[in-house]
């Protein structure tokens, strides 16, 4: 089964558009590629809808994923859910329609929206009721590429989320001949609650990559007895693995045959988003460089790379110009437990050579926050010492269970298993906004917020304390207050933390007017990282890590902005 998936804008643009669209399957245009006895078959791939006025339904069925099938929630009636397209400097109006028997919602991922059309139930409005349609209606003020995603209980995991593109009131800064989205997530027939069930039991329940006496993996005997000490394996990259989950493009599994149709010689626009829910993605294309012109939404400087790590819910546009018959377009787990394909084609059916998978790549004491030393510290050790540097802000009790000792700045760190790789990766000190900041002023405080949590009893927060204690304590902000926050991962798991209703700015080493703006930042393990924040959004927002379960599991707070005169 073949894609060639081109957005509106591409079929403007470009003559061979026509003849692209001509070979969508059947499943591309609405049709239903597959059912299941007793349910209502959910639809692969999706549609376009735009408009003033825009209705969205939001349903349940059965999903096929390469002969695994599976409870699934969908939005029209399929997954991923329709693109939304919206034009900049337009309202709009997106009734949402309630058809499961659970309450549901929608959250505009990076939308700079009113705090009450947001989408987050308990903190801006009270979510959708079975059998109600709720209305978002709010003006357009931005442009790129965005995501919607349902933020009611664990109905992402099971499909429920899209594509959102909001075309420029001007013109492009990039010039292209074709637009295409590449949405990456994962299908498990797991229902997610038993997911969080047995990381609850046993957060390693889904790592199959364990260390042994036997393995071929790099580490020293030293290594091995402290990693057995802690309890944990040097492989505890992902909570959830390759091992339930085969991975998505556009909805469809590695081996279903994605795939974009172009002619040699043309400059495609690819939007990469990354909607899964516990998964960060290595991107690459091998053989053709990627010139990244976007991300978050946000326009950079171009810059030219080979790979990038891109987290849960982070997106990336890219320039590329293929060239020869075909190319794999490879998104391999971070864990490198499988990946998710595509195939850029200058004809149907035209094939690229598949890499292997790499070889699972290892923490180290960088990533514990700590000095290699001698390797002999014991857990008992690291917790009496290292608690001792947490701040008086932070909880100390049982949501904690190690503490890193020594978080550093790693901005400039292009991600797990990436580090040594032979060719161009992509970190955040290579991101400069392309327009200027409007606000450059100097932060007038730093707030620091540590990123906590227990492994074994899968317990997360933010200083200690899981989200149901402090969800009547929000973090506060006056009125375009002008704030520098840091945020230290004092666990051993990468966090893509995310805030909604505003953009912050990453403090990268670029001028204040060139910092990249972002409303998700990776915070790999045992690190920091700054952003500064103005906060012009009055209302309430949720601050959370993007990983589900992590959310779920106590890793979210409240920001509060108040009022003008307040």
């Amino acid at each position: 089964m073949t894609l060639s998936r081109l957005t509106r804008r591409g079929f403007v643009r470009t003559a061979g558009a026509a003849a692209g669209f001509a070979a969508m399957p059947a499943w591309a245009q609405g049709h239903s590629m597959h059912s299941a006895r007793g349910a209502v078959p959910i639809r692969v791939g999706f549609d376009e809808v735009s408009g003033a006025v825009i209705d969205l339904a939001v349903g349940e069925g059965m999903r096929v994923v390469q002969g695994r099938k599976g409870h699934g929630v969908a939005v029209n009636g399929a997954v991923p859910g329709p693109l939304v397209r919206l034009k900049e400097g337009e309202t709009v109006r997106l009734n949402v329609t309630n058809n499961l028997a659970e309450d549901t919602s929608i959250h505009w991922h990076g939308l700079l929206v009113p705090f009450h059309m947001d989408g987050v139930p308990g903190i801006s409005f009270p979510g959708i009721k079975p059998g109600q349609t709720f209305a978002y209606e709010f003006p357009v003020r931005q442009s790129g590429t965005y995501w919607y995603h349902s933020h009611s209980g664990l109905q992402e995991q099971q499909g429920h989320y899209g594509p959102l593109i909001i075309d420029p009131a001007g013109a492009e800064p990039a010039e292209y001949d074709r637009d295409y989205i590449l949405l990456l997530s994962e299908f498990t027939p797991l229902h997610p609650h038993r997911i969080m069930d047995r990381l609850r039991k046993g957060e390693g329940f889904f790592n199959y990559q364990q260390t042994s006496w036997s393995d071929d993996y790099p580490l020293s005997a030293a290594d091995r007895r402290m990693w057995a000490e802690m309890r944990m394996p040097a492989t505890d990259i992902a909570d959830v693995t390759g091992s339930t989950y085969t991975y998505l493009a556009n909805g469809r599994g590695p081996k279903e045959g994605m795939e974009y149709l172009f002619n040699p010689g043309e400059r495609i626009r690819l939007r990469v988003i990354n909607g899964s829910a516990m998964t960060f993605f290595n991107v690459r294309i091998p053989g053709l460089p990627m010139k990244v012109i976007a991300a978050d939404g946000q326009n950079v400087a171009p810059v030219e790379v080979d790979e990038f790590q891109i987290g849960t819910a982070e997106t990336y546009d890219v320039i590329i110009e293929p060239r020869a018959e075909a190319y794999t377009i490879v998104a391999e787990s971070m864990d490198r437990s499988g990946m998710a394909l595509a195939t850029l084609a200058s004809r149907p059916g035209a094939r690229a050579p598949i890499p292997p998978l790499r070889k699972p790549p290892l923490l180290d004491m960088g990533d514990m926050g700590m000095d290699h030393g001698d390797g002999a510290h014991s857990m008992a050790g690291m917790k009496m010492r290292d608690t001792l540097l947490l701040p008086p802000d932070v909880k100390v009790g049982p949501g904690i269970d190690m503490v890193s000792m020594n978080p550093v700045d790693k901005l400039g760190d292009p991600g797990l298993g990436l580090r040594d790789v032979d060719h161009r990766v992509l970190n955040y000190r290579m991101l400069a906004a392309l327009e200027p900041n409007t606000d450059t002023r100097e932060p007038s405080r730093l707030l620091e917020l540590h990123l906590t949590g227990n492994m074994e009893r899968y317990m997360w927060s933010f200083d200690g304390e899981m989200y149901s204690a402090v969800s009547d304590t929000p973090i506060r902000f006056a009125n375009n207050e002008r704030v520098r926050v840091k945020l230290v991962n004092n666990t051993m798991m990468a966090h893509p933390i995310h805030l909604h209703g505003m953009f912050f700015t990453l403090v990268n080493g670029a001028s204040p007017a060139k910092q990249p703006r972002k409303s998700v930042v990776i915070v790999q393990p045992g690190a920091s990282a700054t952003f500064d924040l103005t906060a012009d959004a009055p209302g309430d927002w949720a601050f959370h890590c993007h990983l589900l379960y992590h959310m779920h599991g106590g890793m979210m707070q409240t920001v509060t902005v108040m009022g003008p005169g307040t």
